[in-house]
């Protein structure tokens, strides 16, 4: 793809590259000439050519903080950060476990702000810099049984609005990505099974997000709604 050769010797950064959404970006941007730091907790610390994968826990302010200093040890400068570490666990409010609820709070909300606090410091200090943030359409719309999943997503939207409003000016671009239902390995633990047969296909998200790191110049897309043609589903 031609567009890919205006990430010739650039960093990007995915979390949660093991699978999903993750998985598939890193893979359609393996061949771009982009160095790329993929962070999963099944990831085994390894390096191949342009690839650094290392073990990387978001819940673990000591792991990001870790993974951090490995990714600007190996590349210098990072360019891109796409985060997309996210659990989903969905039951009614009332019947929801604690424990689960906890989970997503950690790994969705609280993994995002750890990334961006140390990632998004980084392209302050550079003046340059885009931070992705993998959302919802849950983040914007109640719907029932995502009590848990949609007040992580919620607050993962506050949290990367509040980020463009103070990294805008220090030439760190912050956009929030919300997608409808994807067909992605997401819902294998998910009972029973929804139907993906009409849900985004995940390459398409991807697809997404290379466009969205190969913007033209003069303006910044701040959030990007990604819905599947019957709707959310």
């Amino acid at each position: 793809m031609a567009e890919n050769d205006q990430l010739t010797g650039k960093t990007i950064v995915i979390t949660g590259s093991s699978k999903g959404i993750g998985r598939t970006t890193a893979s359609l941007l393996e061949q771009s000439g982009a160095n790329l730091v993929l962070g999963s907790r099944s990831n085994q610390p390894f390096i191949r050519g342009n690839v650094l994968e290392i073990p990387l826990d978001v819940r673990s302010e000591q792991s990001v903080q870790s993974f951090y200093e490995k990714a600007v040890q190996q590349f210098g400068s990072i360019d891109v950060l796409i985060n997309s570490a996210g659990v989903g666990m969905f039951e009614s409010i009332i019947d929801s476990s604690t424990d689960d609820f906890e989970q997503m709070i950690s790994v969705n909300l609280r993994g995002t702000y750890l990334t961006c606090k140390y990632f998004g410091k980084h392209m302050a200090m550079q003046g340059k810099g885009h931070i992705l943030n993998l959302i919802s359409i849950a983040g914007t719309t109640a719907l029932p049984g995502c009590g848990g999943y949609s007040a992580s997503k919620f607050g993962v939207l506050g949290l990367t609005r509040v980020l463009q409003a103070e990294l805008r000016r220090q030439g760190v671009q912050v956009t929030a990505v919300l997608p409808g239902a994807v067909s992605s390995s997401f819902w294998e633990t998910i009972e029973p099974t929804p139907d993906v047969s009409q849900m985004i296909p995940v390459e398409t998200v991807a697809k997404h997000l290379l466009y969205l790191i190969n913007q033209p110049s003069g303006a910044v897309v701040d959030e990007i709604t990604i819905m599947p043609p019957h709707g959310i589903l």
